[in-house]
Order: structure tokens, then C-alpha cells, then sequence
């Protein structure tokens, strides 16, 4: 989940910032940022909305962070 650090420190944000705006612990969000766990479906929405990026790139199942596929591909 090295994508949520690179967002959050893009918005100069400490861990225990982020961590109060999602009510979580700080340790449960260093632990999604290291990878150790992944966030539960909310938090990974509230994530994605906050950054305005895709779920799936938080996730890193695409490099390109938009939420929709470039114009004239889908599905």
C-alpha cells in the first residue's frame, strides 16, 4: 500500500492526520501503509474519494489513478 504514503505525504499529511480524518488508530493506518493489512472497504472508498483517485489504483491493480477508463474504452 505504498501508493496511500506517496497520496498522503502529496498533501503533507501526517500518518496520525489521516488516521483521525478515517477514525482509525495511527498504528492501524501505518499498517496500510506498509502493506502489513489492507484497509476494510469504507476506509479504502473514503480514501479514494478524499485523494480522487480509483479504488483499484490504491489497491495497485492499475497505474492510472482516474476513476473512469480513458475516453472510448470500456467494460
Amino acid at each position: 500500500m505504498s501508493r496511500i504514503r506517496e497520496l498522503r505525504k502529496s498533501k503533507e499529511l501526517t500518518q496520525a492526520q489521516m488516521a483521525k480524518m478515517i477514525k482509525v488508530s495511527q498504528g492501524t493506518f501505518s499498517y496500510w501503509e506498509r502493506g502489513d493489512f489492507e484497509p476494510d472497504y469504507a476506509a479504502l472508498i473514503w480514501m479514494a474519494d478524499f485523494f480522487q483517485v480509483s479504488t483499484d489504483y490504491l489497491l495497485c491493480r492499475t497505474d492510472n489513478p482516474s476513476f473512469y477508463p480513458p475516453s472510448g474504452k470500456t467494460g
